[in-house]
């Protein structure tokens, strides 16, 4: 069972509209998740309705075939959709460092999950700047690379992302260490990255 995003009924999964209110259901071609508008709120992702991401399970489940018959493919598939190469496998998580943002004074403690949105009004995080009307609805989006590390991304954002007082290029993915100072607008937090287990 799913939940339906306008209504908050639980519905049957894969369902192409809700059979509570009629809202017409869409599901990120990222993470799976069922939603409504274009982007997903959760990770940023485009939003499919249910027959385009059949169609694209099917084409990457042919692919997935032809992989092991020798050839190649760039992605996983999972039972309800995708998986990306930047969030393939536990095993990948599980290395992950784990990436913080923090400023005190505002009690704002941002634990990086890859792909993530940044944003007063999209994202795991939007809780800590849904009040504050210079950051963007889809602010920033925080990346992890297995080869590269901890990134982040510009989106596009009215009152821009900075990076150690350096503004960032929109779409330009921008490293991250232990140390640096993010700014998201007019909101500055300090970055800590560490290896999990450590």
């Amino acid at each position: 069972m799913i939940i339906c995003p306008s209504c908050k009924e639980e519905i049957e999964e894969d369902s192409h509209f809700c059979d509570q209110c009629g809202q017409a259901l869409v599901y990120c071609r990222s993470c799976g998740r069922v939603g409504k508008g274009r982007r997903c709120i959760y990770c940023g992702g485009l939003m499919m309705d249910i027959e385009e991401l059949k169609n694209q399970k099917d084409s990457l489940q042919s692919m997935s075939s032809f992989s092991q018959r020798g050839g190649f493919v760039t992605g996983s598939t999972t039972a309800r959709g995708f998986i990306t190469d930047s969030q393939r496998g536990l095993s990948m998580t599980q290395s992950m460092p784990m990436l913080t943002l923090y400023n005190a004074n505002l009690d704002i403690r941002i634990v990086g999950q890859n792909g993530a949105v940044i944003g007063r009004r999209q994202g795991p995080y939007s809780h800590f700047f849904e009040k504050n009307m210079y950051v963007s609805g889809v602010h920033a989006q925080l990346v992890y690379n297995s080869d590269t590390g901890w990134s982040i991304i510009d989106k596009h954002s009215s009152n821009g992302t900075k990076l150690n007082d350096r503004d960032l290029q929109p779409d330009v993915p921008m490293s991250l260490k232990s140390g640096d100072i993010v700014t998201i607008a007019n909101v500055s937090m300090q970055v800590t990255v560490e290896k999990m287990g450590h």
